[in-house]
Formats: C-alpha cells, structure tokens, sequence
C-alpha cells in the first residue's frame, strides 16, 4: 500500500464531509454531517472485514479487530467533528508543493498564507502541505487521525504482521467539552490503555491536559426609576464589574503560558434586572484546580456580604480531567510512545497541552488515553497546515505502536 496516497485518499474524502460541531444545538451529535461521517466510517469498516462494528445512535463508532492473545490490548480514538471559530463550515482543501513561495490560498479573496509571521513553515521546503482555501479550518484536527486510523485498520486487516487485539472508537463533538467520549461506552472500547492522535506538530506528546471547569454566575439586582433610585436601586452589571476585578488580570489567558493556569471570563449577558456571568477554569495541577474553584465561590460570598439586596447563585461543572492525574511517563501507555519515536527517529516534543482532549475525559474514566501528533500546525485556523511527510510520520507511529504492542 503507498501510504502517503491512501492517506490522501481518506483525508480528502473526510474533509469533504461538513461536520462542524454546534455548542447550541442541545443534540448528540450536534450536528449531521457527524452522523453522516459516522455512517461512511462504519461502512469502510464492515467493508474491510471488522465484524465487530458498532455504529450507535449516538455517531458513536467503535470496532474491534482481533489479535494474538496475552498481548496489551490498545485502542485509538479519533473525533469527528471539525471547530467552530466562526469559519466556513465547508473546507476546501489543496495540496501546494512548497518550495519557499509565497502561498496564495484565495486568489478571490485575498487571502495569503504569510510565511514570515508561520515560519515554522520553512521546516517543510520540498514537502508536500495541505492547506485550506482560507475560509475555513483545514479539519486535520481531526480527520487527519481518523485517515491514519482507518489506514491502519486497513493494514492490519491485511495481515502485515503479528498483533494484538486493537480497539478503535469514532466519537462525536469533542470540540464542544468531550461530549462523545464522555459517552463512550467502555463495555464496548475495552483496550488496556488508548491513544488520541490530536496533537499538532511532528514529534508531540501530551500526557498532562487542563484539569477544566466552568463556573457560572447568576446576580440579581433591584431595579427602581432613577428620579427614586437612591438607596434602592442595586445595579447588577455593577455588581458583575466589581466581581470580575477581584480577579488578578495576570491570571488569564493572554498572560500565561506552559503549565500556568488561569481563571477567564469568558461570557457576560444581561441588563438592569440580573447579570450572567460564566467563566473558565483552567490549571494542570489538580490543587490549583481545585483553589480556583475555592476562589469564585469565596468571592461569590464576599459580594453576597456587600450587596445583601442582591441575589446571587453559583453553578460549578468539572468539563474534564488532567491525563497526568491518571498516569505519569513511566505508565506503559506513555512509555511505549516514546520508545516508538526513539525506534523511528523522531524526536519527541513534550508538551502539558493547554486544553483538553478526548483523552482527558476517557482518562477520568479510567482508560489512560495519552496522544500524539498529527503533524499539522495551526489548528483552530484558517492558516491550519498539514505536511505530507509528518502526516506519514504520524501513521508510521500508530503502526509501530501496535507492532510494539503485539510483541509483548
């Protein structure tokens, strides 16, 4: 099989699927091209030969192909929603062999790939790189996984070489708080550790995510006309104002970086009556974690004290977990994703990912799910790209991850 074709194959068909999430739809999955993709995944899977298929009514997909016994058994989990940053919904990709150029991407709009302000570009001359049209994401996060997976299922299927059980799962609306993972059923994906592929650049490891919350705030004032307000009236976008600045603006997200956690308001509503409030939670150390959540309640308590007319209300969810509360380098999982990169000569890049992935959710659960990269840059971005050599590279690991697996 030349793999660098059968991976473009699959990504182009993927991607021309639309499956954007939508945080406001109150469904699962979100949207339909989800359930679309789903189904076509499905297919190709009973397609190659894996009986042990399930597609639920969830978009929920999950196969498993037998193997030797009395190896670890390992899974892989890939998402089938692309992010909504407010893009197009549809992509269109293309492939440009770059050789320094300038990148035109949409010659009718406009839109140029500027290598001087991504000159991590440069790393990839003579590569070929998918790239978007520039109105949308380019959706290798996380098509460009479910391509490698799918080739995978397909080798192993043609008996390449000896394995053990290996378990995959397809799940829904990751970008809108893990939403399918956390409905994956573990009676059904029973491997003994997994792996998401959903990191970025070549090399990337992440076994420590966000332990994440969100906080929700509900105050509500007195209104009263203003020729009889004094004394009466308690203004609750005030209230919220005064609130937000008990917090330390160094503590955000545009001023903190690495394992440096954070606390961002992130929505407002409301009007003289009564204010919304929501914010983020975010740290990698679960005692940071847990302060921050201390911290909003403490000062919810305080303002309750200073505006006794006022009604407040407080609503804390726990979104997902740090992969490190579950599992440290020396976890089998963890391990052999670096004894494969030593194996294949790529030099691993550890990173606490600031954000969560699939694995955070399953990892809560039990399954330890660390990931690795896809090899594209820019996710979450109308300049997201995607070299052909890494994408390689991130199927060759998958492999040699279950090669690996297979011989112990």
């Amino acid at each position: 099989m030349d793999i660098a074709s059968a991976l473009e194959k699959r990504f182009l068909k993927y991607v021309g699927i639309e499956s954007q999430s939508d945080g406001a739809s109150g469904t699962m999955p979100s949207s339909p091209g989800q359930t679309e993709l789903a189904e076509v995944l499905f297919h190709e899977l009973r397609g190659l030969g894996v009986a042990d298929a399930e597609l639920d009514g969830n978009a929920i997909v999950t196969a498993r192909i037998p193997g030797l016994p009395n190896r670890p058994k390992i899974g892989f989990v890939a998402h089938l929603d692309t992010v909504d940053v407010g893009l197009n919904p549809k992509i269109v990709p293309r492939k440009i062999h770059y050789e320094g150029q300038d990148i035109l991407l949409n010659e009718e709009r406009g839109i140029y790939f500027d290598k001087k302000a991504h000159p991590e570009i440069n790393r990839y001359l003579g590569d070929d790189i998918f790239f978007s049209d520039g109105t949308s994401v380019l959706g290798a996060d996380n098509k460009a996984a479910l391509s490698v997976v799918m080739c995978a299922a397909e080798a192993l299927l043609a008996n390449e070489f000896p394995h053990g059980e290996v378990y995959l799962a397809f799940v829904p609306d990751e970008e809108i708080g893990l939403v399918g993972s956390k409905r994956l059923d573990l009676n059904r994906f029973r491997p003994d550790y997994a792996y998401t592929i959903d990191s970025c650049e070549r090399g990337e490891v992440v076994f420590e995510t966000f332990n994440a919350g969100t906080a929700s705030i509900r105050i509500e004032g007195v209104t009263a006309h203003p020729m009889s307000a004094k004394g009466v009236l308690v203004n609750p976008i005030l209230i919220a104002q005064d609130f937000i600045g008990r917090f330390d603006r160094e503590e955000t997200p545009e001023r903190t970086e690495g394992r440096e956690g954070y606390i961002w308001f992130n929505r407002i509503s409301g009007d003289q009556s009564a204010v919304s409030l929501q914010a983020a939670l975010r740290d990698h150390d679960l005692s940071g974690y847990e302060e921050k959540k201390r911290r909003i309640r403490e000062e919810v308590h305080t303002l309750r004290r200073k505006y006794p007319k006022a009604k407040f209300s407080i609503e804390i969810e726990d979104v997902y977990a740090n992969i490190g509360n579950s599992a440290d380098r020396s976890h089998p999982a963890v391990a052999a994703v670096y004894e494969a990169m030593e194996q294949l000569g790529i030099e691993p890049k550890t990173i606490a990912m600031r954000g969560g992935t699939d694995g955070s959710a399953l990892s809560a659960k039990g399954l330890v799910t660390p990931n690795y990269f896809t090899g594209a840059h820019l996710f979450h971005s109308r300049f997201e790209f995607l070299p052909m050599k890494s994408f390689v590279d991130s199927y060759r690991m998958t492999m040699k991850l279950i090669e690996n697996a297979g011989r112990r």
